[in-house]
């Protein structure tokens, strides 16, 4: 399925939960023997890589209740969240299966959620 969104910058998209928007690395089209894939062979792997964009908050955390009497004001309001390993930048290896491809700005992304992705590679010198 593939979903197309018209909107002029990507910073203004909000992931939610435990959701990672990742730009796909572009998959190598040629085998190291020398043979060239065609895209549909590359899009079937089970397996693809691609950068961290967005991230979203976290896996949210049940409210933890502190009673001490009733009537005691309580501040349900705040929402706490276990936050997800990936950060922006990374490089991601995720099942493709789990993905969910969307277009923006004619550009393909994908919705992965943080349990498919298997593997993350960070290179803090990268943005320096």
């Amino acid at each position: 399925m593939q979903l197309s969104i018209e909107q002029k910058d990507v910073n203004k998209f909000l992931m939610v939960g435990d959701k990672v928007l990742i730009k796909p690395k572009n998959p190598q089209s040629q085998t190291k023997t020398g043979l060239y894939l065609p895209p549909s062979v590359q899009d079937s792997a089970k397996i693809q890589c691609g950068y961290v964009i967005k991230i979203g908050p976290g896996f949210p955390l049940p409210a933890q209740s502190e009673e001490h009497e009733v009537w005691e004001k309580k501040d349900d309001t705040e929402v706490r969240y276990l936050p997800l390993q990936a950060h922006e930048g990374d490089l991601a290896i995720y099942l493709q299966s789990a993905a969910y491809e969307i277009t923006f700005n004619e550009e393909k992304y994908l919705i992965v959620s943080h349990s498919a992705i298997l593997m993350l590679i960070r290179d803090e010198g990268l943005f320096e």
